[in-house]
């Protein structure tokens, strides 16, 4: 079959260089739309609802919300894990499906149980669980704040936002309080009326969130005095508020022969309407909202803020792709349109941007395209030194363009990104090892016959060399098959690679067996053999030196005399070939294990946490603090906080922590002598001078990427799960403290559950009978004169904003004016609300984390200075032997090291199934168990050079480093394959054994030099880069280059040696004597 696509392929040569054009256009084309990233998207099918709760604390949430939704989505179908979050105001539940399902049918399954579940949900509180945006942790590609320019004053600000947001009007601010809740009202409806709608147009775009300043709100401030004496309740007031603002519309009327639309129009346009709205008459005299208090602009009841720079509060945006968009078009789209947007803005409104992703993607997509590159040329400079040949060089080289055109045409048909995953692990010297064998024996061919007949000979070499080179090729396609088997986050990591490699390999493979003859075919040129020649092809034996070049000629003046004394001491050889194999097992436990290394994306992601107790305005003043001593330090370009959450509430965080953004300049305008942990260190000592808090310390991908999958943000957690707060919080601060004890664990932090203090009203239903009132009558004051409730909208042009009512400031400003508060008896009676219920500070859980259907805790952490694996298996025994877990509770490992573990396990399964496979594949090809294992020995000793190159360089073992291994056994058994084949050749040709090996092993000599150089130096660039992304691949590059060192001696030295060996006891047993003369 392979033959015959040869021979076609020479016998259609017009035809094979249209198709090879027809290649680069179609590639070149699917080029242009390759999405780019930095890495895969590794977040997994999951989807997250959220359902506020305004005003109720965690443990009646997680009673009455979470734990009846949490319940209908647990016997949804492909469900992994579902895990939940209560905390003031908010119920989050999570649902994790399987890898592979459809993201929008996972939505489909959600929403219907939600809508099931909506029937256990209280009526009375409204709920409404929505579905948060379908994006993904790599989603939110763009952030920015919106500030007002310092050269405009505050209220010219305003009125200029005034006229550009219908209807927009934040009162009369008299002071600097007032003048600041005004900006930030003003920039939030910037935010909301002008940038968000324009911005939610841009194709591939899913949401831009808010996050910060305040959200305007018409609000009617209610004196709870003048209610009692005008015997009006406040449920009366927001029933009066909703029936004097609506339209009605009376169908239409015909009037001389036209058809005129009756509308009722009674909608409030503003705080006049609201004030003047009627309650009731009282002695024919009506009763309006002003005369019971006071209608105002207000901001809603906050959950985030976001400040900059030390320059005070700010609102920031957050643009989120929509899952499976090309996030490279789609921030270009989005660039595009705010530059529009930017000239719509309001006189005195700056948007600011302070994170973009898309300067990751170039800069990490520049260092893997930048290391493709640089390998390509010392591939080619290789391919010059070995071959002596300019033009057979440029065609083993055009493999590479070819070869990558068509993996990016499969990369766009199936979705895959370039990144530096997928891009990264691609090494042009493996591409053309297929086509260095044909060119190579070309030439040998054309050196030895002339230049007559070059179209048969180029044939004839072609198919010499034909199965070899697919086996070889299709050996290195099969190792990459156990990493298409990974799953979860590893698989969404390596996967991606594996396809594209194999995709790439698969096209040199096409390539090397039809554009590779043909172009030999008509740019190769044979030489007239020497006299010494001819005379040497009469006796069959060709120099092999004949073609050398210069490098390989002091190659092989190397090479020669070491084969010889290889051959003479045969046992000294193999015993020096085990002790290296032998040392590097024992070297092998001491590298310790990660899952990968980090991807340094330039800048910083803090979390600033305090005590739960801390409001919000307490933290934006410390995140004010954090921001100015940050600045002080010259690296620092920017520093963006965000305390508490969003609107949309994608990371549920509570107002005591602080997600802070440090961006730091490029690298080249850095102090000489700074690195990246130098300024860390900068970082750490300055906010060790603020009292109170605790910080963590990671990259803004790695944070949100690592809290999507597996609901921590750190490299390891422990899980604790129980059914009692009180034993969880022992459990976890024994854990902690053994923790701290282990050298390596930094940043670690106990998730505060505990801590939030509160103002428990507890009815006294005693009490209450005796006055004829009920538990509604409280419940109503507390929810709705105290927390406020909405009673319908007010519409500006196409802006909406919530009308509110809630009683005056000073009626529930604190516990003593609260018990102040008289509520009506069926009798008349003024009772105070401290007379039937009892009023008392008390300190609650601040927030409740479930997993499993059982509460949770975390105890998180980040490991520097060693390997996770090595902390993790000693942090497991010591937790094992000092914390002893009572009955009813249990804890797990999460964060990086789950994913390690779990990759490891696999691969432990579907590694070894493919090296047997490989090792069938070589028994059927070869029909001898004895060549077979010979060529498989070249695998353990190319694995030796790996481990030997990761411990000189100080680098763990790591996934990546595994997939470096195996792509190395790949080619480890193709120079082997290359090697014995041609042994065995020319043992069929009657060679004797002795001359069989130092001939064949003098012939292959350059062929296996050009395929181990060729793959060594296309991974140089990897190996030596420090440019962004380099870290990645470092470990793959070490891992390949030091395994051909030791599998190309090995192929070279230690090969011969034992395949003689083998011969001659084979033909010892057969009786045939030995054959080793000659």
């Amino acid at each position: 079959m392979i033959e015959r696509v040869v021979r076609f392929a020479l016998a259609n040569r017009g035809l094979v260089l249209m198709g090879a054009l027809l290649l680069i256009a179609a590639g070149g084309w699917s080029a242009a739309r390759l999405p780019l990233d930095a890495v895969p998207d590794v977040t997994n099918v999951q989807v997250q609802v959220n359902t506020e709760v305004p005003g109720m604390g965690p443990v009646e949430i997680e009673k009455l919300v979470t734990v009846p939704i949490e319940t209908a989505l647990s016997g949804l179908p492909r469900v992994e894990e579902v895990r939940s979050l209560s905390k003031y105001g908010l119920s989050q539940v999570t649902v994790v499906f399987h890898d592979g399902v459809d993201i929008y049918f996972a939505r489909q399954l959600v929403g219907e149980r939600i809508q099931a579940a909506r029937e256990e949900l209280p009526s009375a509180l409204g709920l409404n669980p929505v579905l948060s945006p379908v994006s993904t942790g790599l989603g939110e590609v763009y952030q920015y704040t919106l500030v007002r320019d310092p050269s405009v004053p505050p209220a010219a600000m305003i009125r200029a936002v005034q006229q550009h947001v219908p209807g927009f009007d934040p009162g009369q601010p008299d002071n600097a309080e007032t003048l600041e809740l005004a900006e930030l009202m003003a920039l939030r409806s910037v935010q909301d009326w002008i940038v968000r709608r324009q911005l939610l147009g841009v194709p591939g775009v899913a949401e831009v969130n808010a996050f910060g300043g305040h959200v305007r709100q018409y609000q009617v401030w209610l004196d709870p005095n003048r209610l009692l004496a005008h015997g009006l309740s406040i449920s009366g007031v927001m029933e009066a508020l909703e029936r004097n603002n609506a339209n009605a519309g009376g169908a239409y009327i015909e009037k001389s022969g036209e058809a005129q639309v009756v509308r009722g129009v009674g909608l409030v346009q503003s705080v006049e309407d609201i004030a003047n709205i009627v309650l009731k008459a009282e002695h024919g005299t009506p009763v309006h909202i002003h005369e019971l208090g006071q209608v105002v602009f207000d901001g809603e009841v906050r959950m985030g803020a976001t400040t900059r720079d030390g320059e005070g509060e700010q609102v920031a945006g957050i643009v989120m792709t929509l899952l499976g968009s090309n996030a490279r078009t789609t921030v270009a789209a989005l660039k595009a349109r705010l530059r529009t947007v930017a000239r719509s803005l309001p006189d005195g409104v700056k948007l600011v941007p302070y994170y973009d992703r898309q300067e990751l993607v170039d800069r990490t997509v520049h260092t893997a395209l930048r290391n493709l590159i640089e390998g390509g040329i010392l591939v080619v400079i290789v391919l010059y030194l070995t071959l002596g040949s300019l033009r057979g060089s440029l065609i083993v080289a055009s493999v590479i363009p070819l070869a990558m055109m068509l993996a990016i045409i499969l990369m766009v048909r199936t979705g895959l990104s370039g990144n530096l995953m997928s891009l990264g692990a691609i090494d042009f010297g493996i591409l053309v090892d297929g086509a260095v064998v044909v060119v190579e024996n070309a030439l040998r061919l054309l050196h030895q016959r002339g230049a007559g007949r070059r179209l048969a000979t180029v044939l004839d070499a072609t198919l010499e060399v034909t199965r070899p080179v697919a086996f070889g090729i299709t050996i290195i396609l099969i190792v990459f098959v156990p990493l298409l088997t990974l799953q979860g986050v590893e698989g969404k990591l390596f996967r991606p690679l594996a396809e594209t490699v194999m995709f790439a390999l698969l096209g040199a493979l096409i390539l090397a067996l039809t554009v590779v003859p043909v172009l030999c075919s008509y740019f190769l040129r044979g030489q007239t053999p020497s006299a010494g020649h001819v005379q040497q092809q009469r006796e069959g034996l060709p120099d092999p030196a004949a073609e050398d070049t210069r490098l390989i000629a002091m190659i092989r003046a190397w090479y020669t005399p070491n084969l010889e004394a290889a051959l003479a001491s045969p046992r000294r050889v193999v015993l020096v070939a085990l002790a290296v194999f032998g040392s590097s097992v024992a070297i092998f436990p001491t590298l310790g294990s990660v899952f990968t290394p980090k991807l340094d994306e330039g800048s910083f992601a803090l979390q600033i946490i305090r005590l739960p107790a801390t409001s919000l305005s307490q933290s934006v003043k410390v995140d004010l603090v954090a921001e100015r001593l940050l600045m002080q330090i010259p690296e620092v370009q920017s520093v963006v906080a965000r305390a508490g959450r969003a609107e949309i509430a994608t990371d549920p965080m509570g107002p005591e922590i602080s997600d802070v953004f440090v961006m730091l300049k490029p690298a080249d305008k850095w102090r000489p002598g700074w690195d990246k942990e130098r300024v860390r260190g900068a970082i750490e000592e300055r906010l060790e001078r603020i009292p109170g808090i605790n910080v963590g310390y990671g990259q803004p991908i790695e944070l949100r990427v690592n809290e999507l999958i597996s609901g921590v943000r750190s490299d390891v957690a422990v899980k604790l799960f129980g059914p009692e707060f009180e034993q969880l919080d022992q459990l976890s601060e024994r854990i902690a403290a053994v923790l701290r004890r282990i050298p390596g664990c930094r940043d670690l932090q106990v998730e505060q559950t505990t801590g939030l203090p509160g103002l428990n009203i507890t009815v006294d239903r005693a009490a209450l009978a005796r006055h004829g009132l009920n538990v509604d009558d409280v419940r109503q004051l507390i929810e709705v004169g105290i927390g406020g409730g909405q009673a319908g909208e007010v519409l500006e042009g196409d802006a909406r904003y919530a009308l509110v009512a809630r009683l005056m400031p000073e009626a529930r400003g604190d516990a003593e004016a609260i018990g102040s508060l008289l509520l009506a008896s069926p009798t008349g009676e003024r009772v105070p609300l401290r007379d039937v219920a009892r009023i008392e500070r008390a300190e609650g859980p601040a927030q409740i984390s479930r997993e499993a259907a059982s509460r949770r805790k975390v105890v998180e952490f980040n490991v520097r200075g060693r390997d996770i694996g090595s902390f993790v298996a000693e942090a497991e025994a010591r937790i094992e032997r000092e914390v002893k877990l009572p009955p009813g509770y249990s804890l797990d490992w999460g964060g990086q090291f789950e994913n390690l573990r779990r990759a490891r396990e696999r691969l432990a399964v579907v590694v070894p199934l493919a090296m047997a496979l490989i090792l069938a594949l070589l028994y059927v090809t070869f029909g001898s168990v004895r060549c077979a294992a010979l060529i498989f020995t070249n695998v353990p000793f190319a694995v030796s050079g790996g481990i030997f190159a990761l411990w000189l360089r100080g680098l763990p073992f790591s996934i990546s480093a595994a997939v470096g291994f195996i792509a190395l056994a790949g080619v480890a058994v193709l120079n082997g394959v290359v090697m014995v084949s041609y042994l065995n050749t020319l043992r069929d040709q009657g060679m004797w054994l002795g001359e069989a090996v130092r001939y064949g092993a003098q012939v292959r000599l350059r062929p296996i030099m050009m395929t181990a150089l060729t793959t060594m130096l296309g991974f140089v660039p990897m190996a030596i880069s420090h440019t962004a992304g380099a870290e990645v691949q470092r470990p793959l590059a070490t891992v390949v280059i030091g395994g051909l060192v030791t599998s190309t001696l090995l192929t070279l030295f230690v090969l011969p040696v034992i395949y003689r060996q083998m011969e001659e006891r084979a033909a010892r047993r057969s009786g045939g004597g030995s054959s080793s003369e000659g």
